[in-house]
């Protein structure tokens, strides 16, 4: 039996202040449930199943299809919800042995979970990301992350600072920027850091001023004048596929 206020609680965990008063976010579907439950090593503090659901639990509470509906924020209920602690995590070092993703403003549910899922498929494990970088624990982003969120940690820290103490080391740094150099044939390290900027303002000046190399994906042909922009998620994805193809 479920009462009205776990799904008020369900429903105001929509807003940050929220789960960060409660430490707790909303997954939803037998997919991303069931990869949580199965051993993702995240705590669950409450699951909530329908009678068709494919989860078993022994703790779960089973409610009716029209009390998910009621706390659900997908256009079609799920047949399964949990409220799941968020993790602590401190923000890892930049390394030269390592290639992570470094958001600067990213503001897009929607590409912020393409972002973090495109990086699972290639193989990077961090996310950094500014203080005004959406929140991965938004519903949006964690139902467009597809489960990538399980693998992926995104931590949020200043990067200035952050970038800083990596350029201090002599980390390798990039940014995509308008004035760099063309991606295709621009000499890219294994490892270091690549730095994504905000949908319409790209990088910021002052990060850009902390990076030690700037990339540049082309239009094709060259001279074309088309778009003005890529959308960030798709030149994440470009980005990373020029690394990982080296």
């Amino acid at each position: 039996m479920i009462t009205k206020a776990e799904i008020q609680l369900v429903k105001q965990l929509a807003d940050k202040q929220a789960r960060v008063a409660e430490g707790l976010f909303v997954a939803e579907g037998d997919k991303l449930v069931g990869e949580i439950v199965a051993g993702s090593g995240w705590n669950i503090r409450k699951l909530y199943l329908t009678e068709d659901s494919a989860i078993r639990s022994a703790q779960a509470v089973e409610v009716t299809a029209k009390e998910m509906e009621r706390m659900s924020g997908l256009k079609s209920a799920p047949r399964s919800l949990a409220l799941v602690e968020i993790p602590r995590r401190d923000v890892p070092q930049a390394s030269d042995g390592e290639l992570m993703l470094c958001l600067d403003e990213i503001q897009d549910p929607g590409n912020l979970g393409t972002i973090i899922r495109t990086a699972d498929w290639y193989g990077i494990r961090h996310i950094v990301c500014s203080p005004t970088t959406a929140d991965c624990f938004a519903p949006k982003v964690v139902q467009a992350t597809m489960g990538a969120l399980l693998r992926v940690e995104v931590s949020y820290c200043d990067i200035v600072e952050w970038l800083g103490e990596a350029a201090r080391r002599g980390v390798a740094t990039y940014a995509t920027t308008l004035d760099g150099a063309n991606i295709h044939s621009a000499p890219l390290t294994k490892g270091g850091v690549i730095v994504m900027g905000n949908e319409g303002k790209g990088v910021s000046p002052r990060v850009q001023s902390l990076v030690s190399r700037k990339l540049f994906i082309p239009p094709y042909p060259a001279d074309r004048h088309g778009s003005e922009s890529l959308n960030v998620a798709i030149a994440t994805a470009i980005t990373l596929e020029n690394f990982r193809s080296r």
